[in-house]
């Protein structure tokens, strides 16, 4: 739009009127109010964004941490379930050999013993399997963390503070005994 100008009065410079562009600036601030407004609202702005990062940080993170509980809850459930049945699968033999001993229980006697004497070796072999081998603590020397001692007994023929006699075997080896051996110590005579 043409600026209009009013007609000089007195040798004075005539008037421009606003133009429409003209009241469009006057409307808005200044430079220098609007930069002012912009800077006291970008912290707040970036301080809100990040606020939000964080919090969405937050939630993935917490969001990760329940599905790996969850994972490890399902692989242990899972890991015992396989033992269980690797376990119970080592048995079977052992059963199986037992109901055939008992078929045949009023048989020949000494083929009977002679069957339950190979399913105990079969029962060893599987606790052995499973990491659990039989223990030979005959002559070795007493130690509580092996051994229950149920008893002592004096014998010129032994060393004081070794294994007499193993009245209850124990299983495992050092590091992991499954049940520690129930035995009879010897000691000195007095």
């Amino acid at each position: 739009m043409p600026e209009q100008q009013i007609p000089k009065r007195d040798g004075a410079e005539p008037e421009r009127l606003p133009s429409a562009s003209d009241q469009a600036e006057d409307a808005q601030p200044s430079p220098e109010t609007s930069r002012a407004e912009a800077e006291s609202e970008a912290p707040e702005k970036a301080a809100q964004t990040r606020i939000a990062q964080l919090e969405d940080g937050w939630r993935r993170a917490a969001a990760e941490l329940d599905n790996l509980r969850k994972r490890c809850a399902r692989d242990l459930v899972w890991a015992r379930q396989q033992e269980r049945a690797k376990t119970a699968t080592g048995w079977l033999p052992v059963v199986d050999n037992l109901e055939r001993a008992l078929e045949h229980a009023l048989s020949d006697p000494e083929q009977i013993i002679e069957g339950v004497r190979a399913v105990h070796q079969q029962a060893l072999s599987v606790l052995a399997g499973l990491g659990f081998p039989r223990r030979e603590d005959t002559g070795k020397p007493f130690d509580p963390a092996l051994h229950e001692a149920i008893g002592t007994t004096t014998d010129e023929k032994l060393t004081p503070g070794t294994v007499a006699r193993v009245v209850r075997p124990g299983y495992g080896p050092d590091e992991e005994i499954l049940r520690p051996a129930a035995v009879v110590v010897a000691t000195r005579s007095d």
